[in-house]
């Protein structure tokens, strides 16, 4: 089911890179979704996990990890680990010690962390406000975030190399946004492209909702 998946992904032209699909081909899904979902893990469609929250679908995904254009080295931050998906995908693209990913929900995050040690990932995992992005561990060349905020976060502007990429869902409304990439041009600088329409769960925090 996984191959049919990717490959219905790479026809469709959300995966575009061998690194991308690489790293879908590789992270089993079912390990990330809760037991009562496992005959859903291989759709293209969200679905929910604990605390309210979402995996997002793969073609979503997809289309963010093709935007970040991630190298191997990249050190990346993950904002909104959920259950750790996204974060075991960057970590077969960057390495995974390369891979700062922060949750705010600390149960969700023990979720995540067994999800990640099942499967075989050690990335690096924070519980904090995600919205002021994970500073020890910064500068970062990559920061994707992976749920819906009102505008860019000033600290994640910051916390990125220039030259750096952030990948977020942002809009004014909750769960309606427009997927923006920004590359960080000069200290606190930025220049913007708006892609393709989604919908994300609210990101909470100072910076966010």
């Amino acid at each position: 089911m996984r191959a049919d998946l990717v490959d219905e992904l790479v026809r469709d032209g959300h995966v575009r890179t061998a690194a991308v699909e690489r790293a879908f081909r590789a992270v089993p899904r079912e390990m990330f979704v809760t037991d009562d979902r496992q005959d859903a893990a291989y759709a293209d469609a969200p679905l929910p996990i604990p605390l309210g929250q979402t995996i997002s679908a793969p073609s979503m995904i997809a289309i963010m990890l093709e935007e970040a254009d991630l190298r191997e080295g990249m050190k990346v931050l993950d904002v909104g680990t959920g259950s750790g998906y996204n974060a075991a995908l960057l970590a077969e693209i960057v390495g995974p010690r390369n891979v700062v990913s922060i949750e705010r929900h600390r149960d969700l995050l023990a979720f995540a962390r067994e999800n990640l040690r099942n499967a075989g990932y050690e990335v690096q995992l924070a519980a904090g406000d995600g919205t002021l992005g994970y500073e020890p561990e910064a500068p970062y060349d990559r920061i994707v975030v992976t749920a819906g905020a009102p505008r860019l976060a000033k600290s994640w502007i910051h916390q990125t190399k220039i030259g750096g990429r952030i990948v977020a869902p942002v809009g004014r409304s909750t769960f309606s946004q427009t997927l923006v990439t920004a590359t960080k041009t000069a200290e606190g600088k930025v220049s913007t492209r708006q892609g393709t329409p989604c919908a994300f769960v609210p990101l909470i925090g100072k910076e966010g909702w």
